[in-house]
């Protein structure tokens, strides 16, 4: 028993204390960081938010280069949010949100702030209805024009930023969400995406294309608008539909769709290599437009005007390595780009060519030690240097020389836990270290530090797997 001045004492005390959390309960409401906290990219995604779906529609207009259109997020809040950003680079008309009235603004290009009348708690279902009109062949942002389009074709397609010129996002891998596509076009057009062709809607003037996908990163999102040649069925167990645009000449489409139809048995190779395949269905997409690379578009890689073998092992083993193994920020770009550079390679080994090792030799002594080629550390290359040569070459290479280090054994079992225990998710090079090292029961931090980290050439040792 308290005596009775410590009772009134302890009772004033929380009469005051729940006073001042009632006066600050709204204080705890945060705006929603406009960025997910890449330090490459710090306007990429946004914080408070969990997006779990998205539902696209969206009207491209040949003629006008117009795009129109509305898209629905369905998100959970991970804080109280008195506001919350979605990434978007065209006119917006409306916001509506599930939970009441909102406003909105645009306190930069890139960014769309919708404020709520009141704060959203922690945890909370909420849709998000955005309607927008622009030309998104118009905009640039950050350096990038990223829309490509001529009077017959319209491609959406980049890395690492795309989805902002088409529909409102979370725009960062961390943030994977399930995707239904909506694309109305006129009704001579057709519409390719990634993912399972759900059906087809047509009216006397247009033709809406509605495709569905699990969950992907937003930047491997796309659709190619144009008249395709297709060819759809099933190999190896998988369901396979590639497209090759008319708008090429007759020779190079048939030679484009000859290569596409490489595709089931060069997925059930990489299979064999790299694990079960992480999605329901395969296929490519050959467009007559060139953006200037080819792209792992989930599902589906896009290849401008043609195709080749290295290429599609290239594009279809990153369904593993950037689709389903996610970089947790860009700076880890190598388990992307390095990763599917040394299966090129692999295949090559697999097909009669020289092996990995005599590859990483002829390479490691092709270039001077005081060659630029060394000089960009590989693990942290800049955000203006992601998708220098060297993270390609010098990521597959430094796997080759893991693979020589620790023994192919070991290097097969890696490369197979890696894209299980990460599936559908996120890695870092951290844990791909610690998981190689765990694996071989080696310790690989100087090994690891001398082919991604330091920006020189490794010393021409058994150590560092030459």
């Amino acid at each position: 028993m308290l005596p009775r001045g410590a009772v009134l004492l302890a009772v004033l005390a929380l009469l005051v204390s729940g006073s001042a959390a009632s006066a600050g309960s709204d204080a705890v409401a945060l705006a929603g960081a406009p960025g997910i906290g890449d330090p490459y990219f710090p306007l990429d995604g946004n914080g408070g938010i969990d997006v779990r779906s998205y539902d696209v529609h969206d009207a491209y207009r040949f003629s006008s280069r117009r795009l129109e259109g509305w898209t629905t997020l369905r998100l959970r809040t991970t804080e109280r949010l008195s506001s919350f950003d979605l990434d978007f680079l065209l006119p917006v008309q409306s916001v509506h949100l599930s939970t009441g009235r909102s406003t909105f603004r645009r306190p930069s290009r890139h960014e769309l702030t919708i404020v709520p009348r009141h704060p959203i708690a922690a945890g909370t279902r909420v849709r998000v209805r955005v309607a927008y009109a622009g030309h998104p062949g118009r905009v640039a942002w950050g350096g990038e024009s990223n829309w490509v389009a001529n009077d017959s074709e319209a491609l959406s397609l980049n890395e690492p930023h795309m989805a902002a010129w088409w529909f409102p996002s979370n725009d960062h891998p961390l943030d994977k969400a399930r995707m239904d596509l909506h694309i109305t076009v006129p009704r001579t057009q057709q519409v390719v995406a990634g993912g399972r062709l759900v059906g087809v809607h047509r009216s006397s003037r247009r033709a809406t294309y509605h495709w569905r996908a699990g969950a992907m990163a937003t930047y491997l999102a796309f659709f190619v608008a144009g008249r395709f040649d297709v060819r759809h069925g099933r190999q190896h167990g998988l369901p396979y539909y590639l497209a090759v645009s008319r708008d090429l000449p007759l020779g190079q489409r048939r030679a484009a769709m000859r290569g596409l139809l490489r595709t089931p048995g060069i997925v059930h190779w990489l299979s064999g290599h790299l694990g079960r395949y992480p999605f329901s269905r395969t296929g490519g997409v050959v467009t007559s437009l060139n953006p200037g690379f080819a792209l792992e578009t989930q599902t589906r890689p896009t290849y401008p005007e043609g195709v080749s073998r290295l290429l599609m092992v290239h594009e279809l083993a990153h369904q593993w390595f950037g689709d389903s193994v996610s970089v947790h920020h860009w700076q880890d770009i190598w388990l992307n780009e390095g990763f599917a550079t040394f299966m090129e390679q692999l295949w090559i080994e697999d097909h009669g060519g020289p092996s990995t090792a005599t590859w990483l030799e002829e390479s490691f002594h092709g270039s001077t030690a005081d060659s630029s080629f060394w000089q960009l550390p590989v693990a942290d290359p800049g955000p203006d240097d992601l998708f220098d040569w060297a993270v390609y070459e010098r990521g597959a290479m430094t796997l080759a020389a893991l693979r020589h280090r620790i023994g192919r054994d070991d290097f097969a079992h890696l490369l197979k836990a890696w894209t299980s225990r990460h599936r559908h998710a996120h890695g870092t090079t951290a844990q791909f270290e610690a998981l190689a090292t765990s694996i071989s029961r080696q310790s690989l931090a100087s090994f690891f530090d001398a082919w991604l980290v330091q920006p020189t050439r490794p010393a021409d040792t058994v150590a560092n797997g030459l």
